[in-house]
Parts: C-alpha cells; structure tokens; sequence
C-alpha cells in the first residue's frame, strides 16, 4: 500500500514538475524580435502586446495548475477519494448507483471550486486583450448546459460501462469497448447537427462571392461540397476558426463568423481547401480509428487491473470499489498516455503540413499564408515558442514553420 501510494505520488510530482518545466521554458522564450519572415504580421505596438498576453496566460496558467496540483495531492493525503465514496454509499446502496453518484460529485465539485479561476480567465484576461465577447448570464447558461450534457451523457457511458463489469467481468473491456466506439462514431458523425446548437446558432452560407468562390474550388479539387456553415462564434469570442466535422453525407465545414470578417474572399477559400485537405487525405477517420484503439488498449488493461484490490484501498476505502479503482488507474495510466498524446501531436503536426500542402496544390499558398498571418496577428499567437513546448503540447507547427513549408 506504501509503495503503491508513493507511484501515485510521484507520477502526480513529475508530471507537474515537467509541464512546469516546459511552462517556464516557453515563458522565456518569448522574443522581443521578431522573426524576419515573421515581420509584416505585426506593428511593434500589436506584437508588444502578442508578448503580454502570451505572459499573462502563462503566469495564470502556473497559479491555476498549482491550485489542481495541491487539490490533487489534498484529495490524496486526506482520504478525499476514500470521503466522497462514503458520502455516496450513504445515499444509495447498489454499487452501480453508488459509482454514478461519486463521479458526478467529483465532477461538479472539481467544476465549481475552480469556477473562479474560468471567470477570472474570460472576464478578466480575455475581455483586458479585446477577446471576450461573453456576457455573464450567457456564460453560466453555457455552464449550466455543459453540465447537464457531461451528466447525461457521461452517465449514460458510466452506466453501460459498470453494467458491463458487472455482468461480464475482467471481460467487461470488450463490451465497453464496443460502446464507446459506437458512440464515439455516432459523435463524430452527427457532434455539429446535435450538440453544437445547443451553444450556437450555425446557419447555412449565403449566396455571394465567397459561396462562389467555394463552389468553383469544390469544382476544381474534385470535393462535393455542400454543407457550408456559419456559426455565431462572436457571440463568445473575437478569436477565429474553422473546423470539419461529420462523416460521408453528415460532413460539413463551419467557419467561424469572425473569420469571415477578418478574412479576404481568397484566403477565406485557402482556409477551407486546407480542411478539406484534412479529409481528402483522410485525416479525420485516422484520427478517429486512432482514439478508438488507444480506448480499446486502456480499457483492456484496466481489465486486468480491476481486480486488484489495493487500487482502491490506497485512497483510503476499505473495500474495493469500481470507481476507486479508476481513479487509481487513471493516474498510473497517465504517463503512458502521455506518450500516447507526444506520438498523436507528431502525427497531427504531420497532417497540418499534409492540409497545406493541399490547399497550396488545389488553390492558391499564397492565399492562405496571407490568411494564416491574420490568424495569428489577430488571434495575439505566440510566433516563437520553445521547440521542447511545441513537442510536447503542439497539434499544429508553429506558423514559421508552416510558411517555410509554404514557400
């Protein structure tokens, strides 16, 4: 039980040692120069301005992941784990409820003692830099929302998958499996027709020059195209995006209005050919078969975890339990999945340069260089972060890199 609590201990110590790490490296190597090929992105006043928003967030950053990390090691130290199961057995007597109760508790709670830290984030930080678009009654009705999904939908999960165990055994991973790829399937297909309006309104591409302007490089690159839609991010932020989403007749790209805005016609046009490069080169299905068999290998051993009593017994329960144990799981599981996570952003940064090269073949590099400036100028992005930074947590290439790619 010692020595299983000292693994605990120190995955959670060297885990936040090395973010910080990597934290604290990526702070001082924000530049006061600016990148030659970088120089037409910023006036000296925009790019001062990149610098400090770029500390802030890190600064915030450290003090919100300090806060975690001494609630984590709290949680372990004072039995919390071992307190919120026993607040949860007195309600209810079947393990099956006994479990969904823990977990809900554990994440509303999680929620709210760390809720100021996301007012100070959005109403603070974010509204100072001229993003925060978000008023207060619409910000809690978003919470509000999330919350009520998280617990139907991660309850419902929660409940198959306990049910699985229950009825199956160590055998249970299989059927839990199962049901997580279909559901995760049934997300990727239809996450933008069903969950995305009930946080924005998106509204399908009026006629005009940029819908022309798509429909002629549809044409070219040979991509039927046409669910075309504009969502409402302004609403929230002032920040730009784009995204692809669905799967044979339920695809869709949305752009972002505030993209529409920033952007000209040719570069609004580059920004689209490179998310359909992501699914012409079929980005989005390796991904998806990816997370489907990184669950599918957690899950099993897990399985073989399961039993193993001391998994709960180390957070202070005195009997084993389903939930403990997955809360044990989760933090030894926690460096594999790191690893998990370094060889997924390889492969993503990968793909970005694959969707580039895309857009650059069918349509035009010079647009979309032009749009990926005005990206990153209007979204304050750090131009120079630290190599070790960008390993570790970057999905995409730094912008640099992806304009000599470019050229």
């Amino acid at each position: 039980m010692t020595t299983l609590f000292i693994l605990l201990l120190t995955i959670i110590i060297l885990d936040f040692t090395l973010e910080r790490v990597l934290d604290y490296l990526n702070y001082r190597n924000i530049s006061s120069d600016l990148p030659a090929e970088l120089a037409d992105i910023y006036s000296a006043d925009k790019y001062k301005k990149s610098q400090e928003y770029g500390k802030v967030t890190a600064r915030f950053g450290l003090l919100s992941s300090l806060f975690g990390f001494v609630l984590i090691l709290l949680m372990l130290f004072c039995n919390g784990f071992a307190v919120v199961d026993g607040w949860a057995r007195s309600v209810a007597g079947n393990e099956l409820v006994v479990s969904l109760l823990f977990f809900a508790i554990i994440f509303l709670a999680s929620d709210i003692i760390t809720l100021p830290f996301a007012l100070y984030s959005t109403f603070v930080i974010e509204e100072r830099f001229g993003f925060n678009k978000t008023s207060v009654p619409l910000f809690f009705v978003d919470k509000l929302k999330g919350w009520l999904l998280t617990l139907l939908l991660g309850g419902a999960i929660m409940s198959l998958i306990l049910w699985f165990f229950q009825v199956a055994g160590d055998r249970f991973w299989i059927w839990a499996w199962l049901a997580l790829t279909c559901f995760t399937v049934f997300m990727a297909m239809f996450y933008s027709s069903l969950i995305v309006p009930l946080f924005n309104k998106q509204t399908p591409l009026a006629e005009g020059e940029l819908r022309s302007a798509i429909e002629e490089f549809s044409l070219k690159a040979g991509f039927t195209l046409d669910n075309i839609y504009v969502i409402d991010g302004s609403k929230r932020s002032s920040k730009a995006n784009a995204y692809f989403s669905g799967l044979g007749p339920k695809k869709r790209i949305v752009l972002y209005d505030t993209l529409i805005d920033d952007l000209e016609v040719e570069e609004l046009v580059a920004v689209l050919a490179h998310e359909v490069g992501h699914y012409k080169k079929k980005h989005i299905v390796q991904g998806l078969a990816m997370g489907i068999a990184q669950s599918g290998a957690m899950l099993y051993i897990f399985s073989l975890f399961i039993g193993y009593a001391p998994l709960s017994k180390v957070l202070g329960a005195d009997q084993p339990s389903f939930h403990l144990a997955m809360i044990s799981f989760a933090i030894l599981y926690s460096p594999l999945s790191t690893l998990l996570g370094l060889g997924m952003n390889v492969l993503s940064r990968r793909n970005e340069y694959e969707a580039d090269d895309f857009a650059k073949t069918h349509h035009s590099a010079s647009a979309l260089i032009g749009g990926l400036k005005k990206l990153s100028r209007n979204n304050l992005s750090n131009l120079t972060p630290h190599p070790a930074y960008v390993f570790m947590h970057y999905s995409h290439p730094p912008l640099l890199q992806r304009l000599r790619a470019l050229k």
